[in-house]
C-alpha cells in the first residue's frame, strides 16, 4: 500500500476514535444526569430560637408550621419566617427544662383540617403532660383562635422531665400520643412496664370536643390496663412517624445509660406491644423482671459517646432524594442525634435485619427533630448552632436537597 494512502486511512481511522470516545463521553455524562445528583446537603430556610416540630396540614398551601420549645408555633411561608405566631402559649408552657424539655413539644392537624380547622397541641407543665385542641381563625388561615383551647388529655409526671409528647395522626384516622416515662433515673416505679398509667407509653385516642373517646379496638379495652393504650415500654421517645405506603410505625427513644434506640415495625404489631423500657436498654439488660421474648427487639441501637439523644425520624418519600448515586436514601428511614451532628439513615426491613446504616456528615449539631411536610420533603431542626462569643446562636431549620458535583 503506497505511503500516503496508509497515512490517510491511519488519520481516518483515528478521527473515528476520537469521535466514538467523543460519544462515549457524551453518553456518560448523560448518563450520569440520568442517575442524579452524587449528594445530600441541607439548605438552611431560616434562623429562630428553640425550634423543636415541623410539619404542613395536607391541602394548606406552602406554609409550614413550626413548634418553638417555648410555646409559639411559628408559620414558614415561601421560605420566610412571619413575624407573628399562629399560635402562641407562651404563657402556658413551662419550657425551663435541659435542651428545651419540659415546652411545647409538637403540633398535629386533624385530618379533615381544611374543613375543620381543628388542630392539636402538646406541651409541657413542670408536672403535667398536656394535649390541648385549638381552631383556626375564621379570618386568617396563618393565626390561631387562641380563645379556643380546650384541654383534652392530661398525664400527670413526677419530675420535670421525660414528658415526651409527640402527637400524629395515623392512617386510621386516630391521634396517636407519644409520653415519657416521667424522668426519674432508672425508672424506679416502672413506670414504662406498667399498664395501669399512661407514663412511658404510645397512646392512641379519637379526639372530640369535650375531650376523647377511646377507639374500641385498642389492646387493653375491657382487660386490665388503661384503654388509652396502645403500646408501652418506652423511655423517652423522640421520634414518632407513619409510612402510608409500607403502614409501619417508627418510634425513636432515647436511652439512658448506654444506647439510642429506633423501633419500626407494622402498625398492626405495635397493638399492644413491649417495647421493653426499663427491663432493658435497648438490646441490653437494665433493671429486669422481663423476659426478652415478650418484648420487641429495637430495629436498631447505637452507643453513647459520641451520640447522646437520637432525634427522629421518617422514611424518605421524597423524590427530589431519589436516585442519589451511591447514596440513596429514597425509602431510608433517616434521623440524627444532638451531639455528633450527622444525620443517619437505614433501610428498614420488617421482619428482617435492617440494612446496613450510613451516616451523612452535615454538620447540623443540635439536632432536636426531623420534620416532613405534606409533599414528603424532610427537614432538620436544630435547638441551637455553635456558641459565638460565649453565647449559643439562634436555632435553625434545614431543608434536606440533592446536590450535584463533577457533572
Amino acid at each position: 500500500m503506497p505511503k500516503v494512502n496508509r497515512r490517510r486511512i491511519e488519520t481516518l481511522i483515528a478521527g473515528l476514535v476520537a469521535v466514538a470516545a467523543g460519544i462515549v463521553g457524551i453518553a456518560s455524562r448523560e448518563a450520569a444526569r440520568d442517575l442524579g445528583p452524587k449528594f445530600v446537603t441541607t439548605q438552611r430556610l431560616v434562623r429562630l430560637k428553640n425550634p423543636v416540630f415541623l410539619t404542613q396540614p395536607a391541602g394548606s398551601g406552602p406554609a409550614l408550621f413550626v413548634a418553638q420549645a417555648d410555646g409559639a408555633v411559628r408559620v414558614i411561608a415561601d421560605d420566610r419566617l412571619r413575624g407573628r405566631p399562629f399560635l402562641n402559649i407562651r404563657d402556658r408552657v413551662d419550657s425551663r427544662g435541659v435542651r428545651g424539655e419540659p415546652g411545647l413539644a409538637s403540633i398535629a392537624f386533624s385530618p379533615d383540617y381544611q374543613r375543620s380547622g381543628l388542630f392539636y397541641v402538646a406541651y409541657s407543665r413542670r408536672d403535667a403532660l398536656v394535649v390541648a385542641q385549638y381552631h383556626r381563625s375564621a379570618g386568617d388561615p396563618l393565626l390561631a383562635d387562641p380563645s379556643s383551647a380546650r384541654t383534652i388529655l392530661q398525664v400527670r409526671e413526677p419530675t420535670p422531665a421525660h414528658h415526651g409528647g409527640l402527637l400524629s395522626f395515623g392512617p386510621d384516622g386516630h391521634l396517636y400520643v407519644a409520653t415519657g416515662d416521667g424522668g426519674s433515673p432508672r425508672n424506679p416505679d416502672g413506670a414504662a412496664q406498667n399498664i395501669g398509667l399512661l407514663r412511658g407509653k404510645v397512646l392512641r385516642i379519637d379526639p372530640r370536643p369535650d375531650g376523647y373517646a377511646i377507639p374500641p379496638d385498642n389492646p387493653f379495652v375491657g382487660t386490665a390496663g388503661r384503654d388509652e393504650i396502645w403500646s408501652y415500654g418506652l423511655r423517652n421517645p423522640r421520634g414518632l412517624s407513619f409510612d402510608r405506603t409500607t403502614r409501619t410505625i417508627a418510634i425513636a427513644d432515647a436511652g439512658e445509660d448506654r444506647y439510642e434506640e429506633i423501633d419500626y415495625l407494622p402498625i398492626a404489631r405495635s397493638r399492644g406491644a413491649n417495647f421493653g423500657w426499663s427491663a432493658f436498654e435497648a438490646f441490653a439488660p437494665f433493671t429486669g423482671g422481663v423476659a426478652r421474648h415478650d418484648t420487641v427487639l429495637p430495629t436498631i441501637a447505637y452507643r453513647h459517646r459520641p451520640g447522646c439523644l437520637v432525634s427522629g425520624g421518617y422514611l424518605v418519600r421524597d423524590s427530589h432524594l431519589a436516585r442519589i448515586r451511591g447514596r440513596e436514601i429514597f425509602g431510608d428511614y433517616v434521623f440524627a442525634d444532638y451531639c455528633t451532628g450527622k444525620l443517619y439513615g437505614f433501610r428498614p426491613r420488617v421482619a428482617r435485619r435492617a440494612g446496613k446504616q450510613r451516616t451523612f456528615r452535615l454538620g447540623t449539631r443540635f439536632a432536636t427533630s426531623i420534620g416532613q411536610d405534606a409533599s414528603r420533603r424532610i427537614y432538620v431542626l436544630t435547638l441551637r448552632g455553635p456558641a459565638g462569643k460565649g453565647k449559643p446562636t439562634l436555632g435553625s431549620v434545614y431543608r434536606l436537597v440533592p446536590r450535584r458535583q463533577g457533572i
